[in-house]
């Protein structure tokens, strides 16, 4: 039995938020946290919120021991982008591309 937690066109560029979620695959649900508190990056406290989401639907949900939990899955894919422009030397225009994501954290149960 698994349980799935999504959040969709988050303002975080993807390769930003695939560095923690490799810290976090495969771990318990508690060290996982802990991982989470103690990394100073960007996406570390949307990956929090998003991983206690995971865990409350697995609990209410699917009726999951809470305690047995860990990350089965977790990945992110790229969303919109958003285009703006930035004013340049002699009239051009350069391109700055705002990359949004997609992030989801899948938790089960271990089997014992």
């Amino acid at each position: 039995m698994e349980a799935k937690a999504t959040l969709n066109n988050v303002r975080i560029s993807p390769r930003k938020v695939q560095v923690v979620l490799d810290l976090i695959r495969n771990q318990s649900t508690e060290k996982a946290f802990a991982t989470l508190r103690l990394t100073p990056k960007a996406a570390s406290p949307i990956l929090e919120k998003l991983l206690k989401s995971a865990v409350a639907n697995a609990d209410n949900n699917h009726s999951m021991d809470k305690d047995r939990l860990y990350v089965s899955e977790c990945y992110v894919t790229p969303g919109p982008t958003m285009k703006r422009i930035m004013p340049r030397a002699q009239g051009r225009a350069y391109r700055i591309l705002k990359r949004t994501s997609h992030i989801t954290i899948v938790v089960a149960e271990k089997e014992d």
